[in-house]
């Protein structure tokens, strides 16, 4: 009883804060904001549905699909209802990791199955707390042990209950959908009787409809007809099922009881046995279907992607709704937004992390209050500890070596670099994504530096008025203009930074940080307040200055970057010269990042670096006991130290004595020799 005050009272007060109302936060509807914009504008928008995998591995690979269809500009993804135990529990886990750390606007299944008041309560307060302000609230099927469909003692017996006790409990904080059925469901084909239930959820505070999947474009128009006969006038989504292979498209049809048009069973039939063909010829009648669809009157496409991307970007290029110049891809900010609970206000950002979204947001997430109008003092928030999950490398060790061998120079390295600006590979230890366009303009100034030695890991060009619109550079409002200026983050050789510095400091338009590993810092900035690098300008709007260089945030980002560099070096084993090189380049190499102030000059950076090249670029890296050319400090003392080992051997126990040479150097330090 007490436990039912207290939820009661609970509930009471959130509903009474003002970010309950739909009008006090700047939050996104399915029904109120998506579905209307893409009827306002002609424009047909689509979202993409995900389910739960079971392992772990799967759970990554579907973040990593998740961020790369982000790119198709879905308005929103749905996530499965993982009924009971550990999928429910990563349903809610993976609504929050859409949201907040992958700027994907989110709802959340909900179902009735084996779900208590005490259990809906839950995840209704893990989605709230995720940001999610869209429910879809199904009844469910049947557990799998079971036959028959039974409610959960204490639960909701129909979804229009649950609908009716969500919108009771949160007022008008989610909006929430439910199902229809134009062609049944599995335990009842009576037209009628599911339309009455289909009202009957509306009336109870449903505000959308998600239809399962179908085939028979014609049963569905006149469906839609009887729908909005029953006076239902909320919007209609049809969900689309793309066609991956024969197999599975007979399986999902016979398990949903769906109607395959005659002209669909003979196209696909003559090609069954050729699933790519099966793909191309599916992807042609799913089209035309959306055209029909489309053509009456819906402005909405929702695609089940059974967690595979390949068969829905097919249909979506097919009907040109992909991001191209004729609809680019819009973008509120240059850098994409988290979607957590008090975050969605957030607008500033340092630039350090421009390729490393995911960690900043891991590193900040417990702030109490995000940057917005202006950056404010960063010295109050503290930047998260390293080792949090999210922060650290992806991949096994076998995995990036795969991906970026074993560099034996810094020439090697440099290569990498190379490659990753070629489009050759898809990621660096600081890059986790592919180079962007934005970098074309100075694309060949980039790979000429680095083949010089110099390791480029962020830059930006300057950009001097670009329609907010530009379907490159652009972001924010219509009718605006865009500026940037030009940034340039690379690690630089100890040898090489007194020239550099002495060319910066003759150029006044300029300002730099340099930071090793160690901390140590040099900069010619006059004080620690943040220079904004990137601005826009809209009508009706103050200038937003999205993203800054600030001397605080650059040395959490220092940190952040040498401790990436170390856990790329860890990938390889201990004794190799691949591991040594880049623990040389982390222990003694510079952080250095430079603004050229003056947004007019789209390359006036890199004259900088004329004539400089590193020294011994093409040499293997060796550990020699000078210490002169990797810039570690020079050897004082040689000593030998003696492990006693013993390995089984042909189930014979064999002692070895190993010899591990160290070198002892003038600042105390060891360094590895040899065996």
């Amino acid at each position: 009883m007490l436990r039912e005050v207290a939820d009661r009272w609970a509930r009471k007060s959130l509903l009474e804060k003002s970010i309950f109302s739909r009008k006090a936060a700047k939050r996104l509807y399915i029904s109120d904001n998506m579905l209307a914009e893409a009827e306002r504008s002609g424009n047909p928008s689509f979202s993409f549905e995900f389910f739960p995998p079971k392992t772990a591995q799967g759970v990554q690979n579907l973040y990593d699909r998740m961020d790369r269809m982000h790119g198709l500009g879905p308005s929103f993804i749905d996530i499965t209802w993982g009924a009971g135990g550990r999928l429910a529990q990563l349903t809610c886990e993976m609504v929050g990791v859409a949201q907040s750390q992958y700027g994907l606007e989110t709802c959340m299944h909900l179902t009735c199955t084996d779900m208590g008041k005490e259990k809906v309560d839950e995840a209704l307060r893990n989605a709230y707390k995720a940001g999610c302000t869209n429910i879809l609230a199904l009844r469910g099927d049947p557990p799998r042990e079971k036959e028959k469909w039974e409610a959960t003692e204490g639960g909701f017996q129909y979804a229009k209950d649950l609908v009716h006790y969500i919108r009771q409990s949160y007022g008008n904080h989610f909006d929430i959908g439910v199902a229809g059925y134009p062609e049944g469901c599995d335990d009842q084909d009576d037209e009628d009787l599911l339309l009455d239930h289909l009202k009957e959820k509306v009336d109870a505070g449903a505000t959308f409809i998600v239809t399962q999947m179908f085939y028979d474009v014609d049963n569905f128009i006149d469906w839609l007809g009887k729908v909005k006969a029953r006076g239902v006038s909320v919007p209609v989504i049809p969900g689309i099922m793309p066609i991956n292979t024969y197999a599975s498209f007979l399986r999902r049809c016979n398990h949903m009881g769906c109607k395959i048009p005659p002209k669909w069973s003979k196209a696909l039939e003559e090609v069954k046995n050729d699933d790519a063909a099966v793909r191309n010829i599916g992807k042609d009648l799913v089209a035309e279907m959306c055209r029909r669809i489309i053509e009456a009157g819906v402005h909405h496409l929702h695609f089940y992607t059974m967690n595979l991307a390949q068969a829905t970007r097919m249909v979506l290029e097919e009907l040109r709704l992909t991001p191209s110049t004729h609809r680019p891809l819009k973008h509120a900010l240059p850098w994409r937004q988290s979607l957590g609970l008090g975050r969605r206000e957030e607008d500033v950002r340092p630039i350090f992390w421009k390729n490393r979204n995911k960690s900043y947001v891991a590193r900040t997430q417990d702030w109490d209050e995000f940057p917005n109008g202006r950056w404010g003092d960063s010295r109050s928030p503290a930047f998260g500890e390293l080792d949090a999950y999210g922060i650290g490398l992806k991949g096994s060790n076998e995995q990036n070596i795969k991906l970026w061998g074993q560099p034996k120079s810094i020439k090697d390295i440099a290569e990498l670099f190379v490659s990753y600006l070629e489009s050759g590979i898809e990621s660096l230890p600081w890059s986790e994504a592919p180079i962007s366009s934005e970098a074309d303009i100075i694309k060949s100034d980039l790979i000429e530096l680095n083949r010089r030695g110099f390791l480029t890991i962020n830059s930006q060009p300057a950009v001097d008025g670009a329609k907010s619109s530009d379907p490159v550079y652009g972001w924010g409002p219509n009718n605006g203009y865009v500026y940037q200026k030009a940034y340039l983050e690379l690690l630089v050789a100890p040898d090489m930074m007194p020239e550099l510095v002495r060319r910066i400091q003759h150029d006044p338009d300029l300002t730099y940080y340099a930071v090793k590993k160690t901390g140590d810092v040099q900069t010619n900035a006059q004080g620690d307040g943040p220079n904004a690098v990137t601005w826009g300008v809209f009508p009706g709007k103050e200038i937003v200055q999205p993203t800054i260089v600030e001397t605080i945030s650059f040395l959490a980002w220092k940190d952040e970057a040498f401790r990436l560099g170390t856990d790329w070096a860890h990938c390889h084993s201990p004794l190799s010269p691949s591991r040594a090189l880049i623990e040389s380049i982390m222990d003694s190499w510079y952080l250095v990042n430079i603004v050229h102030n003056d947004f007019h000059k789209s390359h006036g950076l890199f004259p900088l670096f004329d004539g400089l090249t590193v020294k011994n670029l093409s040499e293997p890296f060796e550990i020699s006991e000078s210490g002169d050319r990797t810039g570690r400090p020079m050897v004082t003392n040689t000593f030998n130290m003696i492990i006693l080992s013993t390995r089984l051997y042909f189930q014979h126990d064999y002692t070895f004595n190993t010899i591990l040479r160290f070198n002892m150097h003038e600042d105390g330090s060891l360094w590895f020799y040899g065996i």
